[in-house]
């Protein structure tokens, strides 16, 4: 053969298998896209079978008085930056959208979502989805309303116990929140602007999360879209089961950022056990003030790298000063969980069991000691505390309680500042008129407030179908409001 007939046939060889390795090559890419495709999860089946346990959750507010009849410094504030969602608006301090409500009758407003955990019909959501709500309606996924009753709430970790009366409901598949990881595949099942059983999903961001407004509740955070409508909506894993209730966002806008916080399962669990069987939450106590440690106080207080809950008070006759802690003392574990941030210790010390001895590890001028604790019982989770209250049977509907050097210390009061501190807001008066959970009322009618006992007696006396006043100071700033009783 020739060297010209050689390469003739080289040339004609190319030819032939060019096409034949394109179509290889394609059948490759082919096959490739099913496998790739497999490998992302899909949520169609599993949000399919939990829908029917999530619902809508409505609420009828009767209107109660016009805009106008409170004054003072706090009739508009600017949204915080740490929101949570109520509907579509923020109420302001009137008790409205920036308006005067209605005198018409009351229409539900759709404010959130919840789940049922139970077959005999018990709810879980968001307490603020809820809170001051004459009447709350539930609706399934297949239309059918239920009015429900409100068990319990606790306002420390947003949550609300509701009980509709229905039998064999569909119910949520209750997971385990203490063996979530970051990075693992969840999804979200919502109301988000209306817009119901919604589905979105993301993926655990973080754990364990501690929030300016929160010290009780380790949240999860995820990158789950979540919006307003969604508060109160389950948080599941991909076995279908729920190990979160959504109830937070991160935002500058308004509208989801890419943050979003929800509170673990097996929190909420304890909590709606705690409000199924006592109606009330109780929390572990310490008695401490806390602070972060940084690395020039970890060099400071001879540690090796930044860890640990610093003391900055142990308060006179609580359970850490009886046990024979000090100022000073760095937490490092409680009751067998390590304490990282500072932020780690309420969480730790709010899930031990009241009245029970807990052991304490600390560093105590550069030595380790282990100290026993029993823990006790945070105050005003009953509606008092340990210098005195009176609960919510005033004319007012609030529950308040003396100022203690604990309480003094959390709103950053000073001394000289008499009166007592809100606790607790229901339904009458006093939400009408916009007292809030930590307002400190210092007069009534002209009278100073001095104790819990004093308020008491002087609102007992109270004239009706009269303007009173009310000095009161929140976040620091004092003002007055003006409020009227009925017969």
């Amino acid at each position: 053969m020739t060297q010209n007939g050689f390469h003739l046939m080289q040339k004609q060889a190319r030819t032939l298998l060019f096409p034949i390795a394109l179509a290889l090559f394609g059948m490759l890419l082919l096959a490739a896209k099913p496998a790739a495709a497999s490998s992302l999860p899909d949520f169609s089946t599993l949000a399919e079978k939990a829908s029917p346990a999530v619902v809508n959750i409505s609420t009828m507010t009767k209107p109660r008085r016009e805009r106008g009849q409170m004054y003072g410094p706090y009739g508009d504030e600017l949204p915080e930056i740490l929101r949570r969602y109520f509907g579509f608006q923020i109420p302001d301090d009137r008790g409205g959208n920036g308006g005067p409500p209605s005198r018409s009758e009351a229409q539900p407003q759709s404010l959130g979502s919840g789940f049922i955990i139970s077959k005999d019909g018990y709810v879980l959501t968001n307490n603020h989805v809820v809170d001051g709500a004459d009447e709350i309606i539930v609706r399934l996924n297949d239309r059918s309303e239920y009015k429900a009753k409100l068990v319990g709430a606790d306002k420390k970790s947003d949550l609300a116990l509701l009980k509709v009366e229905g039998k064999n409901l569909p119910a949520v598949k209750v997971g385990d929140s203490d063996i979530l990881k970051p990075g693992q595949w969840v999804f979200a099942i919502g109301s988000p602007f209306g817009f119901d059983y919604s589905v979105t999903k993301g993926i655990i961001s973080a754990l364990n999360r501690s929030l300016p407004t929160e010290s009780y509740v380790p949240f999860i955070q995820t990158d789950v879209p979540i919006n307003p409508g969604n508060s109160g909506g389950p948080l599941l894993n991909m076995d279908g089961e729920v190990i979160g209730i959504n109830s937070q966002i991160y935002t500058r806008s308004g509208g989801f950022m890419g943050l979003s916080f929800a509170i673990p399962i097996d929190d909420a669990m304890d909590v709606a056990n705690q409000l199924k069987k006592n109606g009330q939450v109780s929390r572990g106590w310490l008695g401490v003030m806390i602070q972060d440690i940084d690395r020039n106080l970890a060099e400071s207080f001879g540690l090796k790298r930044p860890h640990g809950a610093l003391l900055s008070q142990v308060l006179k006759d609580g359970p850490a000063a009886k046990a024979g802690l000090e100022a000073g003392d760095i937490i490092t574990r409680f009751n067998g969980r390590e304490i990282k941030f500072s932020s780690d210790l309420p969480i730790a010390v709010g899930r031990a069991p009241v009245g029970e001895k807990v052991d304490v590890v600390l560093m105590r001028r550069g030595k380790e000691k282990t100290i026993s604790v029993t823990v006790g019982e945070l105050p005003d989770e009953k509606g008092r505390t340990s210098t005195g209250a009176v609960r919510m049977d005033n004319r007012l509907g609030v529950s308040v309680s003396n100022l203690d050097d604990s309480v003094r210390s959390r709103l950053g009061l000073e001394d000289s500042v008499k009166g007592v501190v809100v606790t607790e807001v229901g339904n009458g008066v006093g939400r009408a008129y916009g007292l809030r959970a930590g307002d400190v009322i210092t007069h009534i009618n002209h009278e100073e407030i001095v104790t819990a006992e004093a308020y008491q007696n002087i609102t007992r006396e109270l004239p009706v179908n009269k303007t009173i006043s009310m000095r009161l100071v929140r976040r620091g700033v004092p003002g007055f409001i003006t409020f009227r009783l009925s017969e």
